[in-house]
């Protein structure tokens, strides 16, 4: 199984950025996490970070035929990307959505997600554990 995992903006600056929100893991220990769970079982793992939309839609594109599964944490492109949406209906890779806080929980204009409809399933609100338990959720669907 391959699984690529894609992270949106601002990403980068976890573990420095808001903590109390989104917690004092870095992007690069949850790779670590996702590699060591994703090595357990077989899986293989291509892990990105962008602060651009086109090259999430781009990453998204490239992954057809190639990718098994996409785990996308579009950041606040969930909530304002129609071209991520499309991108991920046009392709027909199995994606997951995946965040760190329970958006759900936040403020309002965070409670829409625009991609929802075309994945699969959503992970939220269990932080840095929110990628590991991705990783199972995408070999459920393989």
């Amino acid at each position: 199984m391959k699984i690529l995992f894609l992270n949106g903006p601002n990403l980068n600056l976890l573990g420095q950025r808001e903590p109390a929100v989104y917690g004092r893991t870095t992007l690069a220990e949850i790779e670590t996490a996702v590699r060591k769970r994703a090595g357990e079982t077989g899986a293989a793992i291509d892990f990105r970070q962008t602060n651009l939309e086109g090259e999430l839609i781009n990453w998204i594109h490239s992954a057809k035929g190639v990718m098994d599964v996409i785990v996308l944490n579009a950041a606040a492109y969930t909530h304002t990307s129609v071209a991520l949406r499309d991108a991920i209906a046009a392709v027909g890779v199995p994606t997951i959505e995946i965040h760190l806080s329970n958006t759900h929980a936040r403020e309002a204009f965070r409670h829409q997600s625009m991609i929802a409809p075309v994945c699969r399933g959503q992970i939220a609100g269990f932080g840095a554990l929110s990628y590991v338990l991705a990783v199972d959720a995408a070999l459920s669907l393989g």
